[in-house]
């Protein structure tokens, strides 16, 4: 009898510990895809190779500073699909299944598309990795170009809200050329779409009720074409109760209601520094991360994502010193942020498990999964030890 016990026990916790092995995580990297040549950024980089000139000529801004950082891979063109079929294969070897891609949408015409529609879409392996999109809908300046960013010639080059007109066309861009892909990403049945700028976003349409009247127009039109609907996602800023004002003067109303109101379906971060002080040591930081975490799952009415970045120091971009980097950042306790994240996921298996990572590649804000002359394979490497 006791024999018949044991060996039951031993069942249960190998059935136990075979399920737990088997759960997936969808470890999704956001993508910055300026390092490839596009004729309208050489306004900014115009040596034709994107940001890649600016990453070259980096330099440390005070002693200790741990700066320049350079890519083990070189300084790749990243719409090659031979490159971006490397990167696929590092990425998914190390536990990174989808890309995020930063797309934008500028005076009418896309921008940088380089790196997703001939690089990654070029692929040969490129079924091997999920992707989509977050509509990066920001206004630009001069901040790209190292040359004039942080002077007072930082005017406005390209509006990042659209009108109605102008949404529809991009909308009809994007489920043609992207929600039509095998590897494009979904959430119960549904493809997913995010929003970088909330504000933005509504005072180009023209107020609440035109920018709900849109997305409504929107899912329609992701129905039409055979989908269950639209999983729409949101990068939030800190603040969730603060109010929002339309340029119209409309009263939007506190962020969580505007959510609520146009029908979001899951929300996350794309940067710590969007919502908390990133000048100080990186556990610190991620002690503080891990409550808005909390404080989001018991205040959202959709799913939070946890999000975690790598670092921040965008001192890269500019001449002179930028206060706030965070410090101590290395691959051993990003592990630690990832393992957070991780249970997060655990705590909550009603939605997608879905985590997000700034990022594959952003060199000169200084948050980059893809192995450096000062960490090699690290950042990689803590991935892979969480999640494989």
């Amino acid at each position: 009898m006791k024999k018949r016990i044991f060996v039951m026990s031993l069942l249960i916790v190998m059935i136990i510990g075979g399920m737990n092995a088997q759960k997936k995580y969808d470890i999704a990297a956001f993508v910055w895809p300026s390092y490839h040549p596009d004729d309208r950024a050489k306004i900014f980089w115009p040596e034709g190779i994107g940001e890649w000139q600016t990453v070259m000529t980096n330099k440390a801004k005070y002693p200790g500073h741990e700066q320049p950082r350079y890519p083990l891979w070189g300084y790749v063109n990243e719409a090659d699909p031979y490159v971006m079929e490397m990167q696929i294969n590092a990425a998914v070897r190390h536990g990174v299944n989808v890309f995020i891609f930063d797309w934008y949408w500028y005076d009418g015409m896309p921008y940088l598309e380089g790196q997703l529609n001939d690089g990654f879409l070029g692929a040969a392996n490129t079924k091997d990795m999920k992707f989509y999109l977050m509509w990066a809908n920001h206004d630009v300046d001069q901040t790209w170009d190292k040359r004039l960013a942080g002077t007072k010639n930082n005017s406005l080059i390209w509006k990042g809200g659209v009108d109605r007109k102008e949404f529809e066309i991009l909308c009809k861009r994007v489920i043609e050329n992207y929600f039509n892909q095998p590897n494009y990403y979904t959430v119960d049945g549904k493809p997913s779409f995010m929003i970088y700028e909330l504000q933005t976003f509504i005072d180009g349409l023209g107020g609440l009720e035109e920018a709900k009247k849109a997305l409504d127009w929107f899912r329609a039109e992701v129905k039409k074409v055979g989908y269950k609907g639209l999983d729409l996602q949101l990068t939030l800023r800190a603040g969730l109760n603060s109010n929002m004002t339309g340029k119209t003067g409309e009263n939007i109303g506190t962020q969580s209601a505007t959510i609520s109101n146009l029908q979001f379906d899951g929300a996350t971060h794309y940067q710590y520094v969007h919502f908390t002080n990133i000048d100080r040591d990186y556990l610190d930081i991620q002690t503080d991360v891990v409550k808005v975490w909390d404080d989001l799952a018991k205040n959202l009415t959709i799913p939070y994502y946890p999000h975690v970045s790598i670092g921040w120091d965008n001192n890269p971009r500019f001449e002179n010193f930028r206060a706030g980097v965070v410090k101590n950042n290395t691959p051993a306790n990003f592990e630690k942020a990832l393992r957070d994240a991780k249970a997060y996921v655990d705590a909550h298996p009603k939605q997608a498990p879905l985590i997000t990572i700034n990022s594959w590649n952003e060199w000169t804000e200084t948050s980059y999964l893809q192995p450096c002359t000062l960490f090699g394979y690290g950042y990689l490497e803590a991935v892979r030890n969480v999640f494989k």
